[in-house]
């Protein structure tokens, strides 16, 4: 298919591709490789499978058909990759039968009824065998793909030791590199008939990677059971190499503890490698003379356990999800250790057609899945609140954990600048009342009065009455120093000096309005640090800075030290109900912190009709979407419709997925395609055109692994640059999707 340059691509093209839900070639790749916005194949994700069956030991040949019948059902779930444990072919538990020449020429018969049986079929798939070569006999991982033996991965490692004695039988695959495996009765895939061969040579070693053509990113490596367990495995080095994906089969047997060890290690192995670890263990069907086998299957991603089994069932089971690559090669492209480490090795891919037998080279298989077209669903959850757990457990401690972070920053602060007191302005909204908790439990933490807190409330010409009680009630009853201090009279003045319509009685609410309050209040808090002796703390937080929802220089925007900058808006809410929930504070503070989460988010700089509230969200967008984009943004630079397209799948159905504690059914929100694109669009102008506020935002902690935008660490940009192309990226989101209203 031919590609549409953009120097071709006209607007009226433009709008008729998002009409009909097709990607712009122009903006986000070709019309082929990004053919259809809800498919997960065009924003980077490859699905793959950790398969479980019942094993018939010693026949392999009812064991292929299993497979066979079992990689057609993951094709139809459309899977790029299958991985089966170890020995699938013959079974793990048979001992000395290993080594009869019967049981080896089945195994070669039931490799050919795989490799032929998988003509036409997209899914790669990995079975386990034993292999004869040389003199001596190797446990192998096969790789298979439409009507091929892409190549055979011997067990580096044989263990020998408590219940295992494979040393008996195979030999270890760690000199096994740059050759070549005899696999008789092995077709050739476009080997014209009269060539007649019975047998055909196929990659061979322990330095084979497997990479797609056409799924950018997705190269795996394989290696078997015990490789796993050693101090540094055949995957580090392959994962260093470029492998995304590590497939390990196993024939891990069950007793009380192993299932936890088996996961720790998958997990700090995906950690450890930026990638995603595929693990499948053998189960049903496996001698039980002296071992138990518990088909324990799972997926991991950098860390996050996306899939797992059910262990000891009798069932055929394709434990099946979706690996985010191109997070995977931007977390690589950002740790740039990783391929420090690589360097330090001395370790690469082999060019094409290079024979090595070098430990540091590793030779690359080419393969190209057939991958299915339209919306296959996404078989991963997304979190709607990234930057936090869904989970009560893993939140409360992440909120015990931020708590912590924020309040040591704040009293390490003030011991390295002589204790001075605290001035904090208060206006009962989230920000303010987060700022004014950790700086009471700082001063609890530094043996001093909470007296010392200097709390201001400064009610302007939109100050409502249950906000300004809220603060004078919190504040109070946290035992600081409270004053009021009306802003309205010097507003007034700055206003009439600068002749504002407003000063002569006009309804004119402005931004000159809006900023004069804004400015005057911080302008008043800097002048009392200065008489009282103390130090501006600040309250604005992550979401604020990132949108530039803040009154540049003498304004919210200034502080001598914000606790807030790496607290995101919609965790903030999290942050003091958890303070509320877990009795930090007396009963009445935690009825005043409850009545402040039940206030809408506002400036309360502009004066609406009776009993109308200025709402923040309403003007810009609500902060769980724009959260959301931020984290994509911040922690994987994806692009914007990448983001788009997670967006969707984590808000388009408040029925699926996990909330977060204490939200109420009216507060679970859906959002359709087109609003997640109408506030991304939003964001990006505003996250693009605000730079120029980050990169003079005062010293403050960061709290959570999804970043912070200091200009001293994680995000530091030029303030005059464009956000153009992520602009026309996103526009490039259709506005319809087939089967949406």
């Amino acid at each position: 298919m031919s590609v549409v340059g953009i120097t071709e691509f006209s607007h009226d093209t433009h709008h008729k591709i998002r009409e009909t839900g097709e990607f712009c070639p122009g903006c986000s790749g070709t019309l082929e490789g990004m053919k259809n916005f809800a498919s997960i194949y065009s924003h980077g994700f490859v699905r793959v499978a950790a398969c479980t069956l019942p094993v018939y030991p010693v026949h392999p040949g009812e064991n292929a058909t299993a497979i066979l019948e079992a990689v057609r059902h993951c094709e139809g779930e459309g899977v790029a990759l299958a991985a089966f444990p170890e020995l699938s072919l013959t079974g793990y538990a048979i001992d000395d039968l290993l080594l009869q020449d019967t049981l080896i020429d089945e195994v070669y018969e039931a490799i050919e009824a795989l490799r032929a049986g998988s003509e036409g079929v997209a899914t790669a798939f990995v079975v386990g065998a034993p292999l004869h070569h040389g003199n001596r006999l190797y446990n192998c991982g096969v790789v298979i793909h439409d009507g091929a033996v892409l190549g055979a991965v011997p067990k580096t490692y044989i263990p020998n030791y408590r219940e295992f004695y494979e040393k008996r039988h195979f030999a270890s695959g760690e000199d096994v590199m740059g050759g070549h495996i005899q696999i008789p009765f092995l077709g050739v895939k476009g080997v014209k008939e009269e060539r007649n061969l019975e047998s055909e040579f196929v990659p061979f070693g322990t330095d084979l990677l497997f990479e797609a053509t056409n799924i950018e990113g997705f190269t795996f490596h394989v290696e078997v059971c015990e490789d796993m367990w050693v101090p540094v495995p055949p995957s580090a080095t392959a994962a260093l190499a470029g492998a995304t994906v590590l497939v390990n089969l196993s024939a891990s047997p069950d007793s009380v503890g192993r299932p936890d060890e088996r996961a720790s290690l998958v997990k700090a192995a995906s950690m450890r490698y930026c990638g995603a670890y595929i693990y499948a263990a053998s189960g049903e069907g496996e001698s039980s003379t002296d071992l138990v086998w518990d088909g324990h299957a799972m997926i991991y991603e950098m860390g996050e356990e996306l899939a797992s089994s059910r262990r000891f069932d009798r069932r055929f089971q394709a434990t099946i999800t979706d690996i985010d690559l191109r997070s995977i090669l931007q977390e690589r492209i950002r740790h740039a250790s990783f391929d420090d480490n690589r360097r330090v090795l001395g370790l690469r891919r082999a060019l094409r057609g290079e024979v090595s037998s070098s430990h540091n080279a590793f030779r690359t298989i080419f393969f190209t899945p057939s991958l299915p077209e339209g919306d296959i669903g996404l078989r991963r959850e997304v979190a709607r609140f990234p930057f936090f757990s869904t989970q009560s457990d893993d939140l409360s401690t992440q909120c015990c954990e931020a708590y912590q972070i924020q309040i040591h920053s704040l009293t390490q602060r003030l011991k390295a600048i002589g204790n001075p007191k605290i001035v904090i302005g208060v206006s009962g909204g989230l920000d303010s009342t987060q700022a004014l908790i950790v700086a009471a439990k700082a001063m609890d933490l530094l043996g001093r009065p909470r007296s010392d807190i200097l709390a201001y409330t400064m009610p302007g010409f939109a100050t409502s009455d249950h906000t300004k009680e809220n603060a004078t009630r919190l504040s109070t009853l946290l035992g600081t120093t409270f004053e009021e201090i009306d802003i309205r009279p010097a507003a007034r003045q700055m206003l009439a000096d600068m002749d504002h319509p407003f000063a002569s009685g006009k309804p004119v609410y402005d931004v000159t309005f809006e900023n004069v309050q804004a400015g005057l209040r911080t302008d008043f808090l800097f002048r009392l640090a200065n008489a009282k002796g103390g130090i501006v703390l600040g309250t604005g937080d992550l979401s604020e800075l990132a949108l530039g929802w803040c009154t540049f220089g003498v304004g919210d925007h200034m502080s001598h030290y914000n606790v807030n900058p790496g607290i995101p808006k919609s965790f903030m809410q999290y942050l003091i109900s958890w303070m509320a929930h877990t009795d930090q504070f007396s009963s009445e503070v935690n009825e005043v912190l409850l009545s402040i989460l039940d206030t809408e988010i506002s400036p309360e700089l502009v004066p609406g009709a009776e009993g109308e509230i200025q709402s923040t969200q309403s003007t810009i967008g609500p902060y769980e979407l724009h959260d959301f984009t931020l984290y994509y943004l911040l922690r994987y630079g994806m692009r914007p419709s990448d983001i788009a397209f997670l967006a969707w799948h984590a808000w388009k159905d408040s029925e699926r997925g996990t909330w977060p504690m204490n939200i109420s059914e009216s507060e679970r929100h859906t959002y359709t395609l087109p609003e997640i694109t109408h506030w991304m669009e939003t964001f990006l102008r505003r996250f693009f055109s605000q730079q120029f506020k980050r990169s003079t935002a005062p010293n403050g902690p960061k709290v959570l692994g999804g970043g912070t935008l200091s200009p001293r660490g994680d995000w530091r940009m030029p303030s005059d640059t464009s956000g153009a192309i992520w602009l026309k990226d996103l526009s490039c989101v259709p506005t319809h999707l087939e089967g949406e209203e």
